[in-house]
């Protein structure tokens, strides 16, 4: 009698594993789709529409590409909160390069981009050099970035003269898909070779496992994480160029509000199709989320405070249930 009775329990924790285990790999995306499909029956004459869904993808494109390169230093197991500082004054120095340097679009965008390596390095060498805690690190880091900003921009917005090349990179098209979109899609494509079709994006992989496993395997940690924080820089970087391109101007805090962007994008997709692991794909998922969701409720009419309450909410709650699932997971 006993071991009867104790079927439909044990039936019932096994329905319950299963559906914490889907709901830890998939509730992200069922969130998506949820939120795409009630859009699509408040809105359908708006939000359903192949001018939206480019619109959306547009909106989002920015985040995504600083979004994937946070993610490299998170899989590493470390932060780079210089990220919004750095998007700042790559916008203010490509644009005052030249406006003021008279330098060319292209010459002016690499050299912005070697500076965002260059920071990189900076912050890869002071958390693992001199073993600096990567939080205090990057947001010293980017306080100097700050000091760096406003001394080359003396804090005013720089937008006169401007190329014409330059400003169709954040507004213009090429073959009916915006430049900003096919950008964005290149950087994540190439993110994501890099992590899982390479020796080095191995390497990355197994440092964020265990450190000290990789090093005794013959990894150079230091290098890997080095090289983590130069592409989230060079990330950080690109999003400000672009930014800058599609404003119009350089303007020294356009880009620090992308610090919260990417990082809520980033743990949103940690809990989209692995347990809790960062990767570029669920990073793109999380990104979308969000793009979604602000553009759905834009569309509504909400008050742009209630975009980010939803953020904010969203994000906690989706971290918390994909927590909980992996903790009862493995009991």
């Amino acid at each position: 009698m006993a071991t009867t009775s104790t079927r439909p329990q044990s039936h019932n924790n096994n329905f319950l594993r299963l559906g914490l285990a889907g709901l830890s790999k998939y509730g992200t995306i069922g969130g998506l789709v949820i939120l795409i499909i009630a859009f699509s029956i408040a809105l359908p004459y708006q939000f359903p529409t192949v001018r939206n869904v480019t619109n959306i993808f547009s909106q989002v494109a920015l985040t995504a590409i600083i979004a994937g390169g946070v993610t490299i230093p998170l899989v590493v197991g470390e932060f780079d909160m210089s990220i919004g500082y750095q998007a700042s004054f790559a916008g203010v120095l490509v644009t005052g390069l030249m406006v003021n340097q008279h330098v060319s679009t292209p010459i002016a965008i690499i050299v912005v981009l070697v500076v965002g390596a260059v920071f990189g390095l900076i912050n890869g060498l002071i958390v693992t050099k001199f073993n600096v805690n990567a939080f205090v690190a990057t947001l010293g880091t980017g306080t100097v970035i700050v000091g760096l900003n406003y001394g080359y921009s003396a804090g005013t917005p720089i937008a006169a003269g401007l190329p014409g090349m330059f400003l169709n990179l954040g507004n213009g098209t090429l073959a009916g898909v915006p430049i900003t979109i096919l950008v964005m899609v290149l950087v994540l494509v190439l993110l994501w070779i890099l992590l899982n079709r390479t020796d080095v994006g191995q390497s990355i992989q197994a440092v964020g496992g265990n450190k000290e496993a990789s090093r005794l395997s013959g990894i150079r940690v230091d290098r890997v994480k080095i090289l983590a924080f130069m592409l989230s820089g060079m990330c950080a970087s690109l999003t400000g160029i672009l930014l800058a391109a599609r404003l119009g101007s350089g303007e020294p805090t356009a880009g620090d509000g992308y610090l919260l962007d990417a990082f809520a994008a980033v743990f949103l997709g940690s809990a989209a199709l692995r347990d809790g692991e960062f990767h570029i794909i669920g990073t793109f998922i999380g990104v979308l989320l969000v793009g979604v969701a602000f553009n759905g409720l834009g569309i509504l009419g909400a008050p742009t405070f209630y975009q980010y309450v939803f953020q904010g909410a969203l994000l906690v709650i989706a971290v918390a249930m994909s927590s909980v699932a992996r903790k009862y997971l493995k009991r």
